[in-house]
């Protein structure tokens, strides 16, 4: 595999965002508490990654600290990613987890640059921050107090309720920063979300966590991604998810349809196959050879479904096609909005964890 060599400074350009230099890994651990995976631990040459102009996603500038994703989400647009590293996008991408050590000082150092422009910084857009393994490396709470110490503006997607671990230090950063925190929360029957998301908190501990997240000021966004073809795209099934999502005090939801990008739905189909043989041909019909998405028809007909039941709970929504580019909605505590860039305060509160 490549992750030949020992020497600091070996460049692979085919290698993803910060980890280019994958000769500096220092050491593979595997523990009792975290049975069935195998940590990778690295030194990355950076922690900030730039999103190039031309993309669809919602933000320039993201941080990954962890590669690989313990949530073991069957639909996981990311398990493609995992190929760089010579490991694959199944059992691989759930369980060999690599982990950027150093994160949290090459961010600090980044951020310190008078060419930083204290641009919105999404974590999340990749794999989960608040994954298992933060649990063992409490990488969040040093990138948090990085970035609103210097005036960076933060958006936080998870499914991880190991976020709650870090409220006081989210709610201190949101007085000197905008934060917007997102919960993603796509299956609300208990049976099918241990069977495609195996990994992940239960539905009902995220919806906890939203609320806890709302007690403490923060109007979340919920993201009701993906909904699946002939399984959550049922009137009754959306319904249920907007009426929990309202009770919880998330403040608005971005839906859209499963996608199946060309690293992700071999893994997928095999799943289906497996737990719903019965769809596989419909699968095969809505998302043919490297069709990624969902039929324009389709996605027009979910919207269509899903608009007046949002209206009817009193939701704002919008469709992921329509999230905001280039940019965040400041969520933070108590509507009280915080400066794009931080201005002299007082000192951080002390790392709780």
């Amino acid at each position: 595999m490549r992750w030949q060599g020992q020497k600091v400074g070996d460049v692979d350009s085919g290698a993803l965002p910060g980890l280019e230099d994958r000769s500096s890994v220092l050491r593979t651990v595997t523990t009792p508490d975290f049975a069935g995976m195998t940590f990778h631990e690295v030194l990355s040459k950076s922690a900030l990654n730039h999103v190039p102009g031309a993309s669809r996603m919602p933000f320039a500038w993201t941080i990954n600290p962890y590669r690989g994703c313990s949530h073991a989400c069957v639909y996981c647009f990311a398990r493609g990613t995992h190929e760089y590293l010579d490991l694959d996008g199944g059992a691989d991408f759930d369980s060999q987890i690599v982990v950027k050590t150093n994160v949290v000082e090459i961010l600090q150092k980044e951020l310190r640059k008078g060419s930083w422009q204290h641009e919105t910084v999404a974590l999340g857009t990749n794999t989960d921050p608040y994954q298992r393994a933060e649990g063992r490396y409490r990488l969040m709470p040093g990138i948090i107090d990085a970035l609103a110490t210097s005036g960076t503006p933060m958006s936080i997607l998870t499914k991880g309720t190991l976020i709650r671990r870090d409220i006081p230090l989210l709610v201190a950063a949101a007085q000197r920063v905008p934060v917007d925190i997102q919960m993603s929360i796509a299956m609300y029957d208990d049976e099918l979300q241990k069977a495609i998301e195996p990994g992940t908190p239960t539905t009902q501990a995220r919806i906890d966590t939203v609320r806890a997240l709302r007690d403490a000021g923060f109007r979340v966004t919920v993201f009701l991604m993906p909904i699946m073809p002939h399984m959550t795209d049922s009137v009754e099934a959306l319904d249920t998810a907007l009426r929990r999502i309202k009770e919880a005090g998330a403040s608005r939801v971005v839906y859209g349809a499963l996608h199946l990008r060309a690293g992700v739905k071999p893994w997928f189909m095999q799943w289906l196959g497996e737990y719903r043989p019965d769809l596989v041909s419909s699968y095969r019909g809505l998302y043919p050879g490297v069709s990624a998405e969902a039929p324009k028809g389709y996605r027009q007909w979910l919207g269509k479904r899903v608009r007046p039941l949002i209206r009817m709970h009193g939701l704002d929504a919008e469709h992921e096609d329509d999230y905001p580019v280039r940019g965040i909605r400041s969520s933070a505590p108590h509507g009280r909005p915080a400066p794009a860039v931080a201005a002299p305060a007082a000192p951080a509160q002390p790392m709780l964890f």
